[in-house]
């Protein structure tokens, strides 16, 4: 019988780049604190044995990618409900966005993937393509063109 992972050491050493990962692709807290829970219990549902802390990583991030973009492609999702009129809550409390982070997550999903891993992570575009079964060639085609789409949407030079 094999021995199963230490699930509440997975969580202490990963569980705030995995909140990352969800809350790059689903731009809210709640939403991004769901996802992150989904994605650790994926692993209590099929524990398994990984190679290393850089191999748990790298499951847990394409795990949590995965999630969040079935998430984000979900009718459940897609549906659109009017709000009711009200005052809006008061949000002094919560930091603003960032303008680099903000035109980071209207990146289209193969951008926002690599930038993520490469300027949050830490990444090497080695790493990054074997993370996302990618070659290194199109893991840094996408990094170029992501920073060309950041310098328009952020207002600089193209």
């Amino acid at each position: 019988m094999p021995q199963t992972c230490d699930i509440e050491a997975i969580f202490r050493r990963h569980a705030q780049t995995v909140y990352r990962v969800c809350y790059s692709f689903m731009g809210n807290a709640a939403d991004a604190e769901d996802a992150t829970q989904a994605t650790f219990m994926k692993l209590v549902d099929h524990p398994r044995q990984f190679a290393s802390e850089q191999h748990e990583k790298a499951w847990l991030i394409v795990c949590a990618s995965n999630l969040c973009k079935d998430t984000l492609k979900s009718a459940s999702r897609t549906r659109v409900v009017a709000m009711p009129e009200q005052e809006p809550a008061d949000t002094s409390a919560s930091e603003p966005l960032d303008a680099t982070l903000d035109a980071v997550l209207r990146l289209p999903e193969k951008y926002k993937d690599v930038v993520y891993l490469h300027y949050y992570e830490g990444l090497k575009t080695d790493e990054i393509a074997r993370t996302l079964g990618e070659k290194p060639s199109t893991v840094r085609n996408r990094l170029r063109d992501a920073r060309g789409l950041l310098r328009k949407a952020l207002g600089g030079e193209a």
